[in-house]
């Protein structure tokens, strides 16, 4: 069941790639939704038992929604999608704390990232500049925090989710393209399966 829900994110995500390249809205917004909700039925296969499994499927089904509303290019849909987003983090957060030993040295790269991530998106932000840096500092705690548990699939997850979260405010904020979510998504979809397969036991 598991290795049939990872096949279904992976078929659905190139599904909707190939959606997007050739601008079919209707099956763009379907498939994504379906490889999401794909990455949540990872996390049900393997039952999802205990405290840390269910805080991690929280953020799971956070992200589904986040999903669905980035699908607008609508002002409100982009910050409703934000706030489902900050609210994925913060629930990864909320569970990674309570399984995590994080080290005060990862918070010197951790922040340099967010102050050269901030300095690049600033000139591009406008009136959205209050809601990108409460995103930025919630998905730095994050990070942060993932990298104290003792699970490569969380740790792994976390950086992935980071790095794909770049992509996406490259093409909102800095030059909208195609080739952002041809890499961004692939990181994306990635992240959230690592972070479903953790909330199977391998980690605490």
């Amino acid at each position: 069941m598991t290795a049939l829900a990872i096949a279904a994110v992976a078929l659905l995500l190139a599904a909707h790639l190939g959606a997007e390249a050739r601008g079919l809205r209707a099956a763009r917004a379907a498939t994504k939704v379906a490889a999401s909700l794909a990455f949540v039925a990872v996390a049900l296969s393997l039952g999802a038992e205990g405290r840390f499994a269910q805080g991690i499927l929280a953020a799971l089904i956070l992200s589904v929604a986040g999903d669905a509303l980035l699908l607008s290019d609508r002002r409100p849909a982009f910050l409703a999608g934000l706030v489902a987003f900050l609210l994925a983090h913060l629930a990864y957060a909320v569970t990674f704390a309570r399984a995590a030993g994080p080290r005060a040295w990862h918070l010197l790269p951790i922040a340099a990232a967010l102050a050269l991530v901030l300095r690049w998106l600033w000139p591009h932000l406008g009136e959205m500049k209050g809601p990108v840096v409460a995103y930025c500092l919630v998905i730095s705690a994050m990070l942060w925090l993932a990298l104290g548990v003792p699970s490569a699939l969380v740790r792994l997850g976390a950086v992935l989710f980071y790095a794909s979260d770049l992509t996406v405010a490259r093409d909102r904020f800095v030059r909208p393209a195609f080739a952002n979510r041809l890499v961004g998504l692939p990181l994306y979809y990635g992240a959230q399966v690592l972070l479903a397969l953790a909330a199977g036991g391998a980690a605490p």
